[in-house]
């Protein structure tokens, strides 16, 4: 199963010869809903390709709390974690399963030698850090001019992209940890978006209308 996962996320970007190397280095590991794939302060000895599932990129503050930056989907990877590896320095960011997930972890010595050997590697890496790269600017511009509730609904509407579901298993907590604020404010706005018909909420679920 994993070798098939491999080859339908990755054949059309790395060819062949690298996909070989990976099956045969590389180190699969499945995460949980919830499971910490990579966290703060973490030394990475390891690049994980995502196979399956989705990941969520989180950036903490000195209190303890987490701000959602980006999600990552099949067939992607980190660059924050690639930063990290190639200067040597701990994980800035907390990597948590948004569901469970499949992977595979590539050393750290394979990614460097392989971005100096394999164009194909070297294009995946340069693509996956412009595609970061703008997910961030898109998050600065969220939290500067959006107001709270328009990032709420931003938030739903990207989760059912991400779940291919217009019903998302949610609980407000979680919501507030991701948006970096509290339930109360979390559970007054999604309110608000259902009186707006904009979203029906039921008991640990939110079906998002439009």
């Amino acid at each position: 199963m994993t070798n098939d996962l491999v080859y339908q996320k990755f054949q059309h970007v790395l060819d062949e010869t690298l996909i070989k190397e990976i099956l045969k280095i590389g180190e699969f590991k499945k995460f949980k809903k919830d499971d910490i794939v990579i966290d703060v302060n973490q030394s990475l000895k390891y690049i994980p390709l995502l196979l399956s599932g989705s990941i969520k990129i989180l950036r903490g503050d000195d209190e303890g709390y987490d701000l959602l930056i980006y999600f990552l989907e099949a067939g992607e990877t980190c660059t924050m974690s690639l930063t990290c590896c190639m200067g040597t320095t701990k994980s800035k960011i907390r990597a948590v399963a948004e569901k469970e997930s499949y992977l595979v972890m590539i050393p750290v010595e394979y990614m460097q030698k392989w971005f100096h050997s394999n164009e194909s590697w070297r294009n995946f890496i340069l693509e996956s850090y412009q595609s970061r790269f703008n997910e961030m600017l898109e998050t600065i511009d969220t939290l500067a001019f959006m107001k709270m509730d328009e990032r709420l609904f931003k938030y739903l509407k990207d989760k059912t992209l991400l779940h291919n579901s217009n019903t998302l298993d949610t609980k407000h907590q979680d919501i507030a940890e991701d948006l970096h604020t509290s339930r109360v404010v979390i559970s007054r706005l999604l309110k608000q978006l259902e009186n707006e018909h904009k979203i029906k909420i039921s008991r640990n679920k939110i079906e998002v209308l439009i």
